[in-house]
């Protein structure tokens, strides 16, 4: 039978591009985001076409594409401009894990690979339902503060609000977690983490280094919890911001390695 799916696929940000690499579909993809860093090789072998909210539309229409994936309304004028020139777009929008699996699934039927897509999904979902198990008898769960960004102050998405619930943790910010875009998760005076008291504090600076030092110089931020107790780290933004599988694999095992340790501390009475 004859493939009539699409052969030539430029992905504009991270998660199809390792998904797709994932399904062992790497061949069909011409093009990817000058960002995107897993896997590595996909930058040695990929054309690079786009940034984030910007791309090069005349090497995209050089590769010919017959579809091009990309991420929320923030990219929509580059498909707006893709579109009018007669290229297949889709772009997802998944803000939850449980959207992070139907991207997924849809990834892989768009590709023929509805059972590697099947497969993979119901691996981490199977993963995800140990550790909740694991973490269901803790007498007492970490309050965590996330910080996507500095200046100002933003507070984490809803898929890495949920990855540290699962991880046992209770999210500093609930009434900010499901809000997509990130000016709806200012937090505008610091102080108010300060007063929340998190035990532990996750940064990760959408493509900066996350500098704990910074965090405890804040005014006010000196007595709280996390930092006297060195509960303050830092997970590279390329495992826990990209909506897709990074953030439900190795972003999901920091964040779980980050809260097992604190457990243990706390069952130790170091906490």
């Amino acid at each position: 039978m004859q493939d009539y799916y699409p052969k030539k696929i430029v992905c504009l940000t991270d998660e199809t591009t390792e998904m797709l690499y994932l399904f062992g579909e790497q061949d069909r993809i011409v093009g990817i985001s000058g960002f995107t860093v897993r896997p590595p090789e996909a930058r040695k072998e990929k054309p690079k076409v786009s940034a984030f909210t910007s791309a090069k539309i005349d090497k995209i229409m050089d590769l010919k594409p017959d579809l091009v994936l990309g991420f929320s309304d923030l990219q929509a004028d580059i498909a707006y401009e893709l579109i009018k020139k007669g290229v297949s777009v889709h772009l997802f929008n998944q803000r939850s894990i449980d959207e992070i699996f139907q991207m997924i699934l849809m990834l892989g039927a768009m590709v023929g690979c509805q059972d590697k897509a099947q497969k993979w999904v119901v691996e981490h979902q199977v993963k995800i339902t140990k550790i909740k198990q694991e973490v269901a008898s803790w007498e007492k769960r970490p309050k965590v503060y996330f910080e996507e960004w500095y200046d100002p102050i933003i507070t984490g998405i809803q898929w890495v609000s949920e990855l540290i619930t699962i991880a046992g943790g209770v999210e500093c910010y609930p009434e900010l977690a499901g809000q997509s875009l990130a000016k709806k998760r200012i937090v505008a005076d610091p102080l108010d983490v300060a007063k929340r008291n998190p035990d532990i504090i996750i940064g990760s600076w959408c493509g900066r280094k996350f500098h704990p030092n910074k965090v405890a110089d804040r005014e006010g931020w000196s007595e709280i919890s996390a930092v006297k107790n060195g509960h303050v780290f830092e997970i590279k933004s390329a495992h826990i911001l990209q909506p897709g599988p990074a953030a439900l694999t190795v972003g999901l095992d920091q964040i779980t390695t980050i809260l097992n340790n604190w457990h243990d501390q706390f069952k130790d009475g170091n906490t």
